[in-house]
């Protein structure tokens, strides 16, 4: 008997990897037409749409002012897009699904002139069941879409707008913006994960009961199936697991099921798995789930769900990850992932390429802002191996009535579609706090469609929320002994890539700028040296509150943006600046600091250094030269001659003083505390600008002829010996020939030059995109400019299937899960730094009832005295005696204000001097004294801190203050207060 069981477990594998099954998914972008103007009579199939424009989905009618014009000014109205095709004849009598990955905003749709629905909320994925409209054979289909991306669109059935809705962060690229695909299933199915419209939840795979050292979990299944035969039926369900080289690790049975016409059920199977490969930081594997309905032996229905499987856990104030600690260090990106003069309508390829740069500077989450990204990019984010924050749909507040119920609505969708997505770490219910009830909705909707997944749901703030299972601010550093906390979006300061320094043509000034709103917006308007260096002191305030430096740890951050996007700014272009690359992913020097800081789960785990800059100055210009590096020191040479070693700051910059231009070579060399060369970085001196260089950006897969795929083509000028000339600003002027559409690129200028073709390169270098058509051919494109040798580069592209509309070949078909880092190691991320000294109690100068909440956990609280000089002090009795040698403190104003303090251990002066403006916690290091009260008094009245970057995150309007003691003259207000002494042994 038990052999009859092993052989039907392997007869079945076999027939789920031939795929009887009828099911087929149709890549259903090419083929459209787009009329931008409303014409009423559009939806008829006779309609006469010869003069459309001929396009592939995805496409944005407006994507020709994406970085061209300001966010308030994208185009809005009415466009139509038509699409005819064909469906062969041997799929009549199998049902028929279409599937939208989303539009903005909202559309009307009719095929063969009838209607057959509308979707609105202009995010997420929806479908449409058209079983009984479609034709099959030689009769044409006619499928009509009317897109209305208005800002102010409304629910029709609740005249609501909706609240992400917003022309400040989701740029508005009217469309079908998203993938589009068609399904062919038999009557008896599983179904699709869309819930908008089908009502439907598709497949559900998840693991359990990790033992990440052994290699082993149990993986489940769960598919919800559908009966639209007028049978009964009875079926099998059959599980098969196979790995990244097309190998079953696993087969196994689940549940026998009998299923009555129209009726809709659940099966299930789960199984113990050995030799898996865990999902991991930069090491995005991924498995095929093959899921199967089997009536009387034969398979009649096949899905493949591809997803990965890993552990979390969210604890101790940390985020663990197989186990082990990771410190969240990533990009707070906009959900549209925009490019110039595409918008957000990309290829997979480039979605991975853009993505791939996040994990080669080494970030290791990517939280999307505002609204659910589109799938392409959750997917992306799953090859590579980078964790993300999934949000719904917000705006800077909870709502209220419809609009929550919308929010709610969206949720529910996004998690249903994206539930199998392995990067999805963190399900986010708001950009801003929302209330505790709103927080237990939000949470309902994941326990019930994802119960298992291993994710957390909270939202931006809720510090002391005790349903959020995660959170944090936006900039300022937040710290517990339980949830994660991190930062949501730290250092929104802006900085053109064009600017270098205060050296260099075209020699703007840093800071130099329009006011915004009538204030100082200087730090809107940095230069790349400014822009990195502010990097590296920002995340030094998160780094210090580590974890392993204490009970109450920080989990992180995620620095806003990753690239250049088309959104609200603060300084001088119309685009926002904050990104660590440009709009066409070109590089700024803040992407190489936090390459070198973020090298690590937690704490660094290879050398590795930048100098910020070039060397390519005017003789007689002095300057700093800065190195960002994770090792002990750092020795700085010119030609061979040391000039000794930089001062070492916020843990990661080294700073070496009015250093002479020389030219030639210039070579930084890191030592480890052994004073042994670990790593290095060396800048060479470049010519004259002697050639233009054209290379095209390597791609893992064909450049294809589909009307929708992108080549981009870096531009550099360069000496006689082929180096870049980085302070280069040549205007350089491009013709195209063969099948190719100009995109072109950007540089700061008229209208930015979108679309031009003729354009400057900026530091010597710049970008653009070329645009396939459906012809495949050769393309040729020269690139001239006065003075230089010319250059030619020549690309050709591949023919791309379509019969009648349809195309077996998928948008991400070809693309490789990234393995790079390897699997989750075994051992401890972190070391423990210091020990971490209990408070028993405090007694204060004033307001005794307080006291308790500078030491509760919770930052929402806090005590201050009551204005007085003479009460201003608060005394801490530690739960034992200890030798104390750290206080970290997060004192009221701790972002504006500078606090003039005595602290004494057992009434020994441990220390007396001025605290330091920080982004929340500042570390006080004492004398080492031994003893069980510890004494905090303010000398002197507070000062404000004359170095406060700009009133968005000085505190002024973000609030760095939980009292309100602003008129008080003598207030010392402390949030949390921790006492720390060494550790015997660095041990994790």
């Amino acid at each position: 008997m038990q052999k009859i069981i092993v052989y039907g477990i392997i007869w079945f594998t076999l027939m789920c990897k031939d795929g009887i099954s009828q099911r087929v998914k149709f890549n259903f972008n090419p083929g459209w037409k787009v009329y931008v103007g409303n014409d009423s009579s559009a939806w008829k199939p006779d309609y006469n749409d010869n003069d459309w424009k001929q396009v592939t989905v995805p496409y944005a009618w407006n994507e020709d002012d994406a970085f061209r014009k300001d966010i308030h000014d994208l185009p809005t109205g009415i466009a139509w897009y038509r699409k005819h095709f064909k469906i062969p004849v041997q799929y009549a009598g199998e049902k028929v699904f279409l599937e939208f990955e989303g539009i903005r905003q909202a559309g009307e749709f009719y095929l063969n002139g009838k209607w057959i629905g509308r979707h609105e909320n202009g995010v997420m994925a929806f479908g449409f069941d058209i079983t009984d409209i479609v034709h099959f054979g030689d009769t044409m289909n006619v499928l009509a879409v009317r897109i209305d991306n208005d800002w102010d669109y409304k629910e029709k059935s609740t005249h609501t707008k909706f609240q992400w809705e917003d022309r400040n962060f989701y740029a508005n690229y009217g469309g079908i913006v998203k993938n589009v695909y068609l399904h062919i299933v038999p009557k008896v199915y599983q179904t699709l994960p869309l819930y908008s419209n089908l009502h439907t939840t598709g497949v559900y795979i998840y693991a359990d009961n990790f033992d990440i050292p052994k290699q082993t979990a149990t993986i489940h299944a769960e598919s919800e199936i559908k009966n639209e035969t007028n049978q009964i039926k009875h079926l099998v369900y059959h599980v098969s697991i196979i790995d990244i080289n097309g190998k079953i690790v696993k087969s196994f049975l689940g549940d026998t099921v009998t299923i009555q016409p129209g009726e809709s059920k659940l099966v299930r199977a789960a199984s113990r798995v050995n030799g898996l490969h865990f999902w991991s930081w930069g090491y995005g594997y991924l498995y095929d789930v093959k899921t199967c309905l089997i009536e009387n032996g034969k398979i009649i229905d096949s899905v493949t769900t591809r997803t990965g499987f890993r552990k979390t856990a969210f604890q101790n104030g940390m985020v663990y990850l197989n186990d082990r600690v990771i410190m969240i260090h990533g990009y707070a990106q906009r959900s549209t992932n925009e490019w110039s003069a595409i918008g957000s309508c990309v290829p997979a390829w480039l979605s991975d390429y853009s993505n791939g740069l996040m994990l080669e500077g080494n970030a290791n989450l990517v939280r999307w802002m505002h609204v659910t990204p589109w799938k392409q990019d959750i997917e992306s984010l799953d090859r590579l191996g980078i964790m993300e924050a999934m949000p719904a749909g917000d705006a800077e507040a909870d709502a209220h009535g419809i609009q929550w119920e919308q929010r709610k609505e969206l949720m529910r969708d996004a998690i249903i579609y994206n539930r199998n997505n392995p990067s999805i770490i963190f399900y986010e219910c708001g950009n801003h706090g929302i209330s505790e009830q709103h927080m237990e909705e939000m949470k309902n909707i994941r326990d019930q469609y994802d119960p298992y997944g291993g994710r957390a749901i909270g939202a931006r703030e809720m510090l002391n929320s005790k349903i959020a299972e995660y959170g944090g601010e936006m900039l300022y550093v937040n710290k517990s002994a339980e949830k994660p906390l991190w930062a949501m979006e730290y250092m929104r300061d802006e900085g053109s890539r064009k600017y270098w320094d205060d050296y260099t043509p075209p020699y703007h000034k840093d800071g130099e700028g329009p006011l915004y709103k009538g204030q100082d917006a200087s730090a809107y308007n940095r230069n790349m040296e400014s822009f990195a260096i502010e990097s590296v002191k920002r995340w030094d305030d998160f780094w210090t509150q580590r974890p392993g430096t204490g009970k109450r740890v920080s989990s992180g951050g995620a620095k806003i943006v990753f690239s250049d996007t088309n959104t609200h700014h603060r300084g001088a272009e119309n685009y926002r600046t904050s990104g660590v690359v440009d709009a066409l992913r070109i590089k700024k020097q803040a992407f190489f600091a936090n390459q070198v800081m973020w090298d690590g789960w937690v704490n660094p785990e290879h050398p590795r250094m930048h100098i910020i800059g070039h060397w390519n100055y005017t003789i007689g210009v002095k300057k700093n030269i800065y190195v960002v590096s994770n090792v002990d020191q750092v020795e700085l040479r010119i030609n061979g001659h040391s000039i000794g070693y930089g001062e070492k700051s916020y843990d990661f910059l080294f700073t070496f003083s009015n250093v002479p231009f020389q030219p030639g070579e210039l070579i930084a060399l890191g030592y480890d505390m052994h004073h042994h060369i670990v790593c290095s970085d060396t800048l060479q001196t470049s010519g004259a600008p002697y050639a233009i260089r054209l290379t095209p950006i390597p791609r893992p897969t064909p450049f294809v002829a589909d009307g929708h795929d992108l080549a981009l083509v870096q531009v550099e000028v360069v000496d006689s010996n082929g180096h870049l000339c980085p302070t280069a600003m040549n205007m350089i002027h491009y013709s195209i020939e063969g099948p190719a559409e100009w995109r072109g690129g950007i540089a700061i200028g008229p209208d930015n030059y979108i679309l031009s073709k003729d354009f400057p390169v900026e530091g010597g270098v710049n970008r653009f995109l070329i645009r396939s058509t459906t012809q495949p051919g050769q393309i040729t494109i020269h690139a001239t400019s006065q003075g230089l040798r010319p250059a030619t580069l020549v690309l050709y592209t591949q023919p791309f299937p379509v019969e009648n509309g349809l195309s077996r070949i998928l948008p991400s078909e070809g693309l490789p899960c990234h393995l790079e880092k390897g699997p989750t190691p075994l051992s401890t991320s972190y070391t423990i730094k210091r020990i971490s000294i209990p408070i028993q109690y405090a007694i204060a100068g004033a307001n005794q009832e307080q006291t308790h909440a500078s030491y509760d956990d919770d930052e929402t609280t806090a005590w201050t005295n009551d204005g007085k000089l003479s009460t201003a002090w608060i005394e801490y009795t530690l739960a034992r005696p200890a030798t104390i040698n750290e206080i970290v403190i997060k004192l009221n104003h701790f972002r504006t204000k500078i606090y003039n303090l005595r602290i004494t251990i057992d009434g020994q002066l441990a220390f007396e001097g001025n605290t330091k403006a920080t982004l929340g916690y500042y570390t006080i290091s004492c004398n080492p004294i031994t003893g069980s009260k510890v004494k905090i008094e303010l000398i002197q009245p507070p000062s404000q801190d004359s170095a406060q970057i700009s009133p968005e995150i000085s505190g002024n309007k973000l609030g760095d203050s939980i009292n309100d003691d602003t008129n008080k003259h003598a207030s010392l207000g402390i949030i949390e207060i921790e006492f720390y002494e060494k550790t015997k042994n660095n041990q994790p």
